[in-house]
């Protein structure tokens, strides 16, 4: 199969790769090459658990797309990428790292993310096709954005689109690695490149997944408990069938059930949004859930975790708000969005500390060195009327 061949005759062409030997061949070519774009599909939007369903590579001087369904772990790409020495690019690079690790377990050692490069020189528009009409007048088609990469086989046009994703990667990054050296931020850019290096994922409590989910803590606690057995009947049928959860049922449904009791297949019918094909199959099932979380005692009823409880500061807002100002006037002289610059949660974090120093601020988790660069010092002067007010005796 020639993904090219809706590609006009002016573009690059990609190689689309399905065997070892193929896939190999392509490898040894590029070996010595100093960066390599990379993109990954996955299919979290239609199954439930998320794989790599397809690897788009791309050097200076050729492309390739491989199917990793039909060949061995690629461990001379795993050599690759894992080289210190060899720049790995991609365009929003946390879900790609994740996935490669997940499946792999490689460790990608050499990172530069353009998504990330955008924000830090303030594009109010980050997304790769957005870049790609700016810099290189390319219109990304995007009727596959939700496709469903685990099918086989893969039309022309849809390997077509996802080659797209790393054929001007490595021309992107030239323009906004010249644009941070020149703003003078190649340095931010390369602290939250390091950063991506350590992503994994997170091991979830999947027992506690259930109290995460939006509109959860409106329940009662009766209510929770209908939800905690709703919600794992739900993702064990979601399990056996591999599709993504909303699929089976969503989240609204569900919640819906948990304060309604519905108790036969009847009044389960008469739930908004309630899939019929589901209705027809499970409904036993999922009365059957619904009876186990009538049935759980009283004190073992499910709760919310308690939250971090911090004593009652009455000027914490004025603080806060202190520090905002900061914040702002400086995100408007860098030409930043303020959420990029700092957060609200780290300025929390910050009126809460009361730093005598710049430098204590880096002991908060996630705060950078380059924000403390350019934030600290007026923080600790905005915080500075707080900080006489409770150490009076202070220089």
């Amino acid at each position: 199969m020639n993904p090219s061949a809706s590609r006009s005759a002016k573009a690059p062409s990609a190689q689309y790769l399905d065997t070892d030997a193929a896939v190999s061949a392509w490898l040894t070519a590029a070996k010595g090459a100093k960066r390599l774009a990379l993109d990954t599909e996955g299919a979290s939007f239609h199954r439930f658990i998320d794989r790599i369903y397809l690897l788009q590579l791309s050097t200076d001087s050729a492309h390739a797309v491989i199917d990793p369904l039909s060949i061995q772990a690629p461990a001379q790409l795993g050599a690759m990428i894992e080289d210190p020495a060899v720049e790995i690019v991609f365009h929003d690079a946390d879900y790609d790292l994740r996935l490669l690790h997940q499946d792999y377990g490689w460790n990608v050692r050499n990172v530069f993310d353009t998504r990330v490069a955008a924000q830090l020189l303030g594009f109010k528009a980050f997304g790769l096709a957005a870049l790609l009409e700016q810099y290189f007048g390319v219109k990304l088609d995007k009727k596959h954005q939700r496709a469903d990469w685990s099918m086989r086989p893969l039309t022309p046009d849809m390997l077509d689109y996802a080659a797209q994703d790393t054929i001007h990667l490595l021309g992107l990054r030239d323009e906004l690695q010249g644009q941070l050296a020149k703003k003078g931020r190649l340095a931010w850019a390369k602290e939250e490149f390091e950063r991506l290096e350590h992503v994994r994922w997170a091991t979830d409590d999947a027992a506690n997944a259930f109290l995460k989910v939006k509109g959860a803590r409106d329940l009662t606690r009766r209510e929770l408990a209908v939800f905690r057995e709703l919600v794992q009947w739900r993702d064990g049928a979601a399990l056996k069938l591999d599709r993504a959860t909303f699929r089976v049922m969503s989240n609204d449904v569900l919640l819906e059930a948990a304060k309604a009791h519905p108790a036969s297949k009847e009044s389960l019918a008469n739930i908004k949004g309630m899939p019929r094909g589901v209705l027809e199959r499970s409904h036993a099932e999922i009365v059957e859930a619904i009876d186990r979380g009538l049935a759980v005692p009283e004190a073992a009823l499910p709760k919310f975790p308690k939250s971090a409880r911090w004593d009652r500061d009455p000027d914490f807002d004025h603080k806060v708000g202190a520090l905002k100002a900061v914040r702002d006037a400086a995100a408007a002289r860098l030409e930043l969005d303020p959420g990029v610059l700092c957060s609200r949660e780290r300025m929390e974090s910050v009126a809460r500390m009361l730093p005598a120093k710049a430098e204590q601020i880096l002991e908060i988790p996630e705060f950078r060195r380059w924000q403390v660069e350019e934030l600290g010092k007026e923080f600790v002067k905005a915080l500075e009327p707080w900080r006489k007010k409770e150490s009076p005796y202070l220089d």
